[in-house]
């Protein structure tokens, strides 16, 4: 079977633009959630978000391409660009034909829905922009991505709600394993920090209103982020034959569908999933070092998690480090696997643990080992990134050091 190396990767996040200040942010254990800026704040009860601050899109694009890109847009291009960038590649020529780009989204051009439902409902304007549908739909990344860069290959968006990266990078695996391509850019990106975006989220009352502490026994819920991170999946002999940086190894994956309930998790679909990941990786659960756990701090999913971890590893489960990074950058929905996979790739790489912030008390129903409050030095050779989404959907990636 053809392997699958990464060597590339790019993001824009709550934490910080590129890549660099991100993992400055994990190491260092910050926050970047905050009190949210945007039209009728003041008409929601949460008002606490994983926004992208100190961002101006005129420093990055033109006029008349913000005229055509909505905000997750922009943030999936700036990524990509940084990623590409890093890889050292260029898609001129046959590469173009030989490389795709998979992207993991959930809700669309949320930010066109909301300013166009104003334009039309509370303005009562009868114009909408022309370009408002190429906007707002899902494949917009993915197409302006494939564009800027001239990929010619298959390029097509993952929706599986907050499992969605994961899942692209699944689809980008088991293409260039398949040897349908070579190279693929993949991740999410994702940007519904709005006014109708979490008012949605509030309805589900799943919301914290003062801050994300995963595994903690006074978790209070969830708080929504935003952002983008792509990366460049390679062939291992195309990225080793031109001498290529090889940042980690994509080993295994696996996804599977709880098929109960279209909100409420149960363990056996998770379980199934990370089972699943370790057998195609063929890797056995003592040499999983890290785990990055969906984590989300709401009530039923953390031990729900920590239940199928235990399962899975069996004995393997009482020394494995396990840590959710959303405590810093918020829950990105569509995008959140691919910001937490940079976090997979520094404890390969860098071997250091990005840890759960905000934890305060132990809960008997989440005894692992969280890596509480600090970033942790250690080696690891193998580490596991979680994604469970509603509508039952899991996804789980498995990666090693090369």
């Amino acid at each position: 079977m053809r392997r699958v190396v990464i060597t590339g990767q790019g993001t824009i996040n709550a934490l910080g633009h590129d890549v660099a200040e991100t993992l400055a942010a994990f190491r260092a254990g910050r926050s970047g959630i905050g009190e949210m800026r945007f039209t009728d704040i003041e008409r929601l009860s949460v008002t606490l978000g994983g926004q992208v601050r100190g961002y101006d899109p005129s420093a990055h694009f033109s006029r008349k391409e913000l005229a055509i890109y909505d905000l997750f847009t922009q943030f999936a291009l700036l990524a990509a660009d940084e990623a590409v960038a890093q890889s050292g590649l260029s898609f001129e020529g046959e590469l173009g034909e030989r490389a795709a780009v998979v992207l993991g989204n959930s809700g669309g051009g949320m930010q066109t829905l909301d300013h166009n439902y104003r334009e039309v409902f509370e303005a009562r304007k009868n114009k909408v922009h022309p370009y408002t549908v190429p906007k707002l739909m899902s494949n917009a990344p993915v197409s302006h991505v494939s564009m800027r860069h001239d990929i010619r290959g298959p390029a097509f968006t993952v929706a599986a709600a907050c499992a969605s990266s994961n899942h692209a990078f699944g689809q980008a695996m088991a293409m260039i394993r398949a040897g349908i391509v070579d190279v693929v850019l993949s991740g999410g990106s994702e940007s519904m920090l709005c006014f109708g975006g979490v008012k949605a989220w509030e309805g589900l009352r799943v919301m914290s209103r003062d801050a994300c502490r995963p595994f903690s026994a006074n978790r209070s819920g969830l708080v929504q982020g935003e952002g983008a991170a792509v990366f460049v999946l390679e062939e291992y002999e195309h990225a080793r034959a031109r001498g290529a940086d090889i940042l980690a190894e994509m080993t295994g994956f696996a996804m599977t569908s709880d098929a109960s309930d279209i909100v409420m998790p149960n363990v056996d679909g998770p379980l199934r999933a990370i089972r699943g990941a370790l057998a195609d990786a063929r890797l056995s659960p003592e040499r999983v070092g890290y785990i990055n756990a969906h984590g989300t701090g709401t009530r039923i999913n953390d031990p729900m998690e920590c239940r199928a971890v235990s399962a899975a590893l069996g004995e393997a489960a009482e020394r494995v480090m396990l840590s959710s990074t959303k405590a810093m950058h918020g829950h990105a929905i569509g995008a959140t696997s691919a910001l937490e996979m940079l976090a997979c790739i520094m404890a390969l790489r860098e071997g250091v643990i990005a840890p759960t912030i905000n934890f305060e008390e132990p809960d008997p129903e989440c005894p692992l080992d969280v890596v509480p409050n600090e970033a942790r030095e250690a080696k690891v050779e193998a580490v596991l990134s979680n994604a469970f989404a509603f509508g039952g959907l899991n996804a789980v990636v498995a990666l090693g050091r090369v």
